[in-house]
């Protein structure tokens, strides 16, 4: 059942008159999960919003992600619930850093997670998320030398993964996942034992090193879906709660406390509400506007990554 029928209401009879398209991040609220037309990772949504129709495209996740969308889809207008849904990454990674560090290596291949602004975006060469990170610095030759950014836990895993002697990485952090201590980890395998322990790549390495699965989002719940296992430790923002008990009923989940707010919840994705879903709607606002030369700049590594399957 929606918790607010009337506004959910008011947000379908809008979706209608505006001909927009509602998307949404798995970290959001459930309820806005549920009146969605499409619901996914960074990746999947990226997609999703390239192929969109319509007129206007409501993204709800955080501000980075709608700036994606507007790239791909220039002649729309796009718009999120709340200007404010930053990221810490993207505040973690500056542009000006970066594009000192191009002026001063030409040569090396910049490799810019989602997560990050659209200025930096603009300064890269090819970018990735989570999902497909490892496939990306995959196709770049061996004897480049590349900048991951900005994620530290995400580029040490790619790096593992990938055996990359070559890469630098940034020193940026998500602050749900980076804040996830091992030793609450360690506490929830003590009281779940049967439980299988599934984690998303932006988490420190001593919790990955105690993971059964590490993936993105999406590959979290795919492979919650398709395990035989019934009970699992989910190592990620809990808003994906709603998506795993959609594809695995009767299963369970387990959720570890991290060190900011003592829940696995991200600040930024729960300043989205379903009012402010309605009221951006309603007055088409707050609009994603980008200059066309950022945009045309940015498309080109996006373009580069969605190349890559």
């Amino acid at each position: 059942m929606l918790a607010t029928s009337t506004v959910a209401e008011e947000i379908l009879d809008l979706k209608r008159d505006r001909r927009a398209i509602l998307l949404a991040h798995h970290y959001q609220e459930a309820e806005i999960q549920e009146l969605a037309d499409y619901v996914g990772d960074s990746l999947e949504l990226a997609r999703k919003a390239r192929e969109a129709e319509g007129d206007v495209i409501a993204f709800c996740g955080v501000w980075f992600m709608a700036e994606t969308a507007k790239v791909l889809n220039p002649s729309r207008i796009v718009v999120v619930p709340d200007k404010d849904a930053s990221c810490s990454l993207v505040e973690g990674c500056p542009v000006e850093p970066i594009r000192e560090y191009r002026r001063r290596n030409p040569e090396h291949v910049i490799v810019s997670y989602i997560n990050t602004s659209i200025e930096v975006k603009a300064e890269s060469d090819i970018l990735c998320t989570s999902r497909n990170a490892v496939q990306v610095v995959n196709s770049i030759p061996e004897e480049k030398t590349v900048l991951f950014l900005p994620d530290r836990n995400l580029g040490a895993y790619v790096q593992q993964q990938t055996g990359r002697k070559n890469m630098k990485i940034w020193q940026g952090s998500c602050i749900v996942h980076n804040t996830f201590p091992v030793r609450r980890l360690l506490d929830a395998k003590a009281a779940y034992p049967d439980a299988v322990v599934v984690s998303h790549p932006e988490c420190p390495a001593d919790v990955l090193r105690n993971s059964d699965f590490i993936g993105s989002t999406s590959a979290i719940i795919d492979y919650c879906g398709s395990s035989p296992a019934r009970e699992f430790i989910v190592m990620t923002e809990s808003g994906v709660n709603f998506s795993l008990e959609r594809v695995a009923p009767g299963k369970k989940f387990h959720y570890v406390a991290n060190e900011n707010c003592n829940c696995s919840e991200c600040p930024f994705m729960r300043l989205n509400t379903m009012e402010k879903v309605r009221d951006c709607l309603l007055h088409l606002e707050p609009r994603v506007e980008i200059p066309g030369d950022l945009m045309a700049r940015a498309l080109v590594p996006l373009e580069r990554m969605l190349a890559i399957r």
